[in-house]
């Protein structure tokens, strides 16, 4: 069989998309496989820091937005890194009129109230998959880039998976009313809509607890995962009590709505950790658990919790001790505030530090790929949205769609897969040579990804490639490799006819992407 470079664009055609998927991923093993996180294990910090400029702009754009764009770097350039990002921190500034209308033209259920979709919607899952697909639209195409990571951060955070089976009718509300609303606001406000929302309260099963059948579910989530976090010093009977405090916090089975019912709460003294209420009053529980929820909000060891799971997604994978205390200090002092924590984060030596030190999970890399390409999305329709999740599906991670209370991991330990990684260039070359998803709109990469004017040797071209991509030059071992696979030394004229300016563009695109160059956050 010929090599790609021997075939003509008619050869090509007939030679399949499916062939040319796995020939472009033999040739990133071939290329790659080596040097990429998760192909034989994590790279060490050392290794991975090599691979991404050092450019202190470009490593915020990474860590606080899905990946950098031109017309970002140029905003933050212009704006100064510190103004960017007291901008991003106040996404209500930031003019979103076409992401905005987007969603509301191509997915009006989200807008349903929680009643209305519980009356009319007879179990259907559209509207969880209509949200699914709207998160990667805002993910992509948002210019609140930072309310975008935040909104997957508590997503993940306070779990309810989307889509799952009892919340059908109110993960889109829970999305708008809970997570979207506090996202950069303060989590006290946050735990406590959460704890008031059908959707939690039927995904934990706090609708079914009762003063005679409790069900731990919920309380001891609350305490494991959305607050004190598992090492937080409270043990099974705390655990017992904190489902007593929340009995009565349920849903109305006639409208499918938060309800509190008297009659279901648990009523005499109850204690979890260092926490007491007389709650003496079936009526009064409500207010009981509030007062319970609003505690474990301010409590040190959620703050020391809330903290470290930032730095784990904008730091390192081993979170710094000393930023961690840092951090919790000020989310304390700042009465649960996350604007305050995040300004402290970036501007934070440890975090300037830790360039290179995140790999991007599958949807930040399927994001980061459209940013960095220029895909836009559809004139008409959702097919590109739907096409997308599907993707997203094949890679294990739509948003939103962890199966376990947890949310999904955010260390690079978590994602190691042979399977996964193959996955990944598949998608890579994909949307590189514009096969699916369709209905998006994607560029002409002869005129986004090519200088002009056209360089005159092979090596200079895919110098430009990778600084137009990734931002930087390949190394020249990496340079070489890619040489190799296109068959070329780095001396070698350019002719503007030659197949890998034209019709194998796409694969020299997708082997970059391939890289740690671009997997690396």
């Amino acid at each position: 069989m010929r090599g790609l470079a021997q075939r003509s664009p008619d050869e090509a055609r007939r030679f399949g998309r499916r062939a040319f998927i796995r020939t472009a991923a033999l040739g990133a093993v071939a290329g790659s496989a080596a040097l990429l996180p998760g192909a034989s294990g994590s790279l060490p910090v050392s290794a991975a820091g090599t691979f991404v400029p050092t450019d202190p702009d470009l490593h915020l754009l990474r860590r606080a937005t899905y990946g950098p764009t031109a017309a970002s770097l140029r905003s933050i350039r212009r704006m100064g890194a510190a103004r960017w990002l007291e901008q991003q921190l106040d996404p209500a500034s930031i003019d979103d009129t076409a992401v905005d209308d987007f969603i509301t033209s191509r997915f009006p259920s989200l807008w349903l109230s929680v009643g209305k979709a519980y009356s009319t919607l007879d179990g259907s899952w559209d509207l969880m998959f209509d949200l699914g697909q709207a998160a990667i639209v805002r993910a992509t195409w948002s210019n609140r880039q930072l309310l975008e990571v935040m909104v997957d951060f508590w997503s993940n955070h306070l779990n309810v998976s989307n889509p799952s089976d009892n919340v059908w009718w109110s993960r889109h509300d829970y999305d708008r009313r809970v997570i979207r609303k506090f996202a950069l606001g303060k989590f006290s406000q946050m735990l406590a809509a959460s704890a008031t929302h059908p959707a939690m309260m039927m995904y934990l099963n706090n609708a079914e607890s009762t003063k005679d059948n409790p069900n731990e579910n919920y309380g001891r989530e609350l305490l494991e995962l959305h607050s004190l976090g598992v090492d937080g010093g409270y043990d099974e009977d705390d655990m017992r009590q904190s489902t007593l405090v929340m009995t009565g916090f349920g849903i109305s089975w006639d409208t499918g709505e938060f309800e509190y019912d008297k009659d279901n709460h648990y009523m005499g003294p109850v204690s979890v950790v260092d926490w007491s209420a007389a709650n003496g009053s079936a009526t009064g529980g409500y207010d009981v658990g509030l007062r319970y929820v609003d505690h474990l909000a301010h409590h040190p060891s959620t703050a020391v919790r809330i903290a470290t799971k930032l730095c784990e997604r904008f730091v390192s994978d081993d979170p710094p001790p000393a930023l961690v205390d840092k951090l919790a200090q000020t989310y304390l002092h700042h009465d649960t505030a996350i604007a305050p924590v995040l300004r402290e984060l970036f501007g934070s030596k440890a975090f300037k530090g830790a360039i290179g030190a995140k790999v991007r999970r599958p949807m930040e890399d399927v994001v980061a790929t459209l940013r960095i390409l220029g895909v836009k999305p559809d004139q008409t329709g959702t097919d590109g949205p739907q096409g997308l999740y599907w993707m997203l599906g094949d890679l294990s991670h739509q948003p939103m769609a962890w199966t376990q209370p947890n949310g999904y991991p955010d260390v690079a330990s978590a994602w190691k897969s042979a399977g996964g990684r193959l996955n990944s260039w598949n998608t890579h070359v994909s949307l590189a040579a514009q096969w699916w998803p369709d209905g998006l709109r994607y560029p002409d990469l002869k005129e986004t990804v090519l200088p002009k004017p056209l360089p005159a040797t092979y090596g200079e071209l895919v110098d430009a490639v990778a600084k137009r991509l990734v931002y930087r030059k390949l190394a020249t071992a990496h340079r070489d490799t890619v040489l190799t696979f296109l068959g070329k030394t780095n001396g070698d004229a350019l002719d503007k006819t030659d197949a890998a300016v034209t019709w194998r563009l796409p694969y020299l695109v997708a082997l970059i992407l391939d890289s740690p160059y671009h997997g690396i956050r």
